[in-house]
């Protein structure tokens, strides 16, 4: 199941980590171009696949230091290895990918394992772990965990193909749902799998560390074989990627030599820890009205707050109709909203970072979406009626068309709304549309552990890593989408009290998103979290060399750019011990 089922060479005008593109066509505002919209070439979809994955990530902004400052957009020649690999259990197989640079020395192996972020494909954690190790002549082993952009259109009966192309139902197809007669819309991975991915996490990335070393086999075969015994094996994501490689981290056996984790969505039971799906159906629903609480100069995105405030205040009165929140007018609903999102952990600084995921309507894409997974539900099968569907102009679904469906591997991010897919919602209702829906999905966690989705929930609870591990923990203090008072502060804590060899940096004005820095008015405030990441895992790979002890825990007194530009000083990375 692990075994290459594709090679491709990438040299010349193409090449591993920018698909040719460079940091000039990265930065390009238009995305790189179908031949034919209705056909596009794997190599045209691989390329704009690159391209979006590096902006969801990365602040590529001319101010922002990109590949200048820090990190890098070298241009690395090489090879790339995929195929469709299954955990056992699983019904549905999740994607691997193995980029061996030429520069690749057999005498030092070097393979960086790492899974995608939030939901997105294979390229996912391109601008995290390609960008520091490819450069170095690491070969980099990608998973997609289970989720990812390999749409399923119930109209026409076609899926993804290996090489991301369109395929027809026969073909080997990267997901294949059960469809009942009569269905209609778009399937994806994460939420209709029917294998709630998140549970599997850690196993996805030791498969795809034990898909590297088949396909590097296959591209040295007159080396020695390869072994996690002769080959250095370093874990590292970030979000949804860092909770998998922590995932990674509790797994049995000797095949794991550090790790590093950047705002990782993980749940160990521990004070404080609390599940992603919690404080986001929490967030959907009282967020958009505890945001009005703020100084409108609080939020770096006034102009949008303008536009937004009568939907949050039709939020408060909702939410007082439905008994949410308590008051008589509309400031104490607000208040009431706001002290109930403190009194559960929330920080003013995850609040203002937050406006952006009540902005995109990040919220309920993830608690729909999470929901399917842990209830393991099928099409039809959510457990509050949602489904997926291309859209008209009025939200009503219709058949997607052949370009759509054929751009969806590139440019999807696997969660809709997106990439012309959007959420279907049969509760929508006003006078506050979504909020029927919202309740619905906040109430399954009332329901009680003995539900499919209690039991799906339960199962992604993390473990404590194993023993004499290096890892190194990095998280944002602003970070509104995961606050690292629900997440990486807790499971570091226990890990500590544990005995476990866990380093911990907290970094002051950053928060989830680097992508979004681009805008200037997050540019301005915040601080990417990336150069943490390539620093941290710079100091765990001198660590391994017997170079430094691993780095001090750490509260990093960043600077953010303001009107200028990045300089390196103002990261304040910590010193190697």
């Amino acid at each position: 199941m692990i075994e290459p089922q594709r090679e491709t060479e990438h040299r010349g005008s193409d090449d591993l980590l920018t698909a040719g593109l460079g940091l000039a066509g990265l930065r390009g505002m238009t995305p790189p171009g179908f031949a034919d919209a209705a056909a596009p070439t794997a190599e045209e979809l691989r390329r704009r696949s690159i391209w979006n994955n590096w902006r969801g990530i990365a602040d590529l902004s001319l101010t922002g230091g990109y590949g200048e400052v820090y990190g890098s957009v070298a241009h690395v020649p090489g090879r790339e290895f995929s195929a469709f690999a299954t955990v056992p259990g699983a019904k549905q197989p999740h994607r691997v990918l193995l980029q061996v640079p030429d520069s690749f020395d057999t005498g030092k192996r070097c393979v960086v394992v790492t899974a995608s972020s939030g939901s997105r494909g294979i390229y996912g954690s391109i601008a995290v772990a390609g960008a520091w190790g490819l450069p170095k002549g690491c070969a980099v082993a990608y998973t997609d965990k289970g989720a990812g952009t390999d749409y399923y259109d119930i109209d026409t009966h076609t899926g993804v193909k290996l090489d991301g192309t369109r395929g027809e139902l026969g073909e080997t197809l990267a997901f294949v749902p059960e469809v009942p007669v009569g269905m209609s819309g778009v399937a994806f991975k994460h939420a209709l799998s029917g294998d709630n991915p998140e549970a599997d996490w850690g196993r996805h990335v030791k498969q795809a560390a034990e898909f590297a070393l088949s396909a590097l086999d296959r591209a040295f075969p007159q080396a020695k074989p390869f072994t996690f015994e002769n080959t250095r094996v370093i874990a590292v994501g970030i979000s949804n990627g860092g909770g998998a490689v922590l995932r990674a981290a509790e797994l049995d056996g000797d095949w794991l030599d550090a790790v590093v984790a950047g705002e990782p969505n993980v749940f160990l039971p521990a004070p404080g820890s609390r599940t992603l799906y919690d404080y986001t159906t929490e967030a959907a629903l009282l967020m958009p009205c505890a945001l009005l609480h703020l100084p409108v100069d609080s939020l770096p995105q006034p102009p949008l707050r303008a536009q937004a405030e009568p939907l949050w205040t039709t939020r408060c009165s909702a939410l007082k109709s439905a008994g949410l929140v308590s008051g008589d007018d509309a400031a104490a609903q607000v208040n009431s909203a706001y002290d109930q999102l403190r009194a559960k952990g929330w920080t003013d600084r995850s609040l203002i970072a937050g406006a952006l995921s009540v902005g995109f309507d990040l919220w309920r894409a993830v608690a729909v979406t999470y929901a399917s997974a842990y209830a393991r539900a099928g099409i039809g099968e959510h457990p509050c009626g949602y489904s997926f569907a291309a859209q008209n102009p009025d939200f009503s679904p219709r058949e997607a068309t052949a370009a759509e469906r054929s751009a969806w591997f590139a440019d999807g991010s696997g969660i809709p709304p997106g990439a012309g897919v959007g959420i279907i919602d049969t509760q929508l209702a006003p006078p506050d549309f979504t909020l029927p829906g919202l309740q619905c999905l906040r109430g399954l966690l009332d329901a009680g552990g003995t539900t499919a989705f209690g039991k799906g929930l339960a199962a992604t609870t993390a473990a404590l890593p194993q023993k004499d591990l290096p890892m190194v923990v990095i998280h944002g203090l602003d970070d509104g989408l995961v606050p690292p008072a629900f997440s990486s502060a807790p499971y570091v804590a226990a890990s500590k009290a544990a005995g476990r060899e866990i380093s911990y940096w907290q970094v002051k004005h950053a928060q989830h998103f680097d992508g979004f820095l681009a805008l200037p008015a997050y540019g301005a405030r915040y601080v990417p979290l990336l150069p943490y990441v390539y620093a941290a895992l710079d100091q765990v790979s001198a660590q391994l060399d017997g170079k430094g002890k691993l780095p001090a825990d750490a509260v990093i007194e960043s600077t953010p750019r303001g009107a200028g530009a990045v300089e390196a000083e103002q990261f304040a990375i910590p010193a190697q011990p």
